[in-house]
């Protein structure tokens, strides 16, 4: 599985800039990832704060996960333009009956396959071999172009995971 994806990133964003990973509980079809991502670019080519357009960018990595990025050096992003941005991501939930706001499903590349996890499953999954600290864990919580780029796809034992259960190397 090709895992590669920051070179599709906006070279023009701040590292900084503002960053919201929305993971589906299921792979989305050529048909419908070619249809969000024309959503996506008519989302961020409107989307506006306090009346400013915002420099946004989204994406669809991996036919599952909906990334938009703000950088607010340029205009900030206030909390009826983060309010329009989750109206956005419910709609899409909608019209493609999937759920993007569910966050105790965690992901993981197992034997080069992207994988869904119920976090109540972690424990048990990591104890029986069906994921191990080595593989990659996709960190959905990163915040920030840099850490998008840097900490969003990481081994289990460097994420907030091995923090949480007891990750044995």
């Amino acid at each position: 599985m090709n895992l590669n994806y920051k070179h599709l990133l906006d070279k023009n964003f701040h590292p900084d800039s503002r960053v919201w990973v929305y993971q589906s509980n299921r792979l989305f079809s050529i048909n419908e990832a070619l249809e969000i991502e024309e959503k996506l670019n008519a989302f961020t080519k409107n989307w506006l704060s306090h009346g400013a357009p915002v420099k946004a960018a989204g994406y669809l990595f991996f036919g599952r996960f909906i990334i938009l990025m703000a950088d607010e050096s340029a205009t900030g992003v206030g909390g009826c333009s983060t309010d329009s941005s989750v109206h956005f991501i419910k709609s899409i939930e909608k019209d493609y009956s999937v759920q993007l706001l569910d966050r105790t499903t965690l992901a993981f590349v197992v034997k080069d396959e992207i994988q869904l996890l119920p976090m109540a499953q972690l424990t048990y999954s990591l104890q029986n071999g069906y994921i191990n600290p080595d593989d990659l864990f996709f960190n959905n919580v990163v915040g920030t172009k840099n850490e998008l780029e840097n900490n969003w796809m990481i081994p289990v034992k460097e994420s907030w995971i091995s923090k949480k259960i007891n990750v044995t190397q």
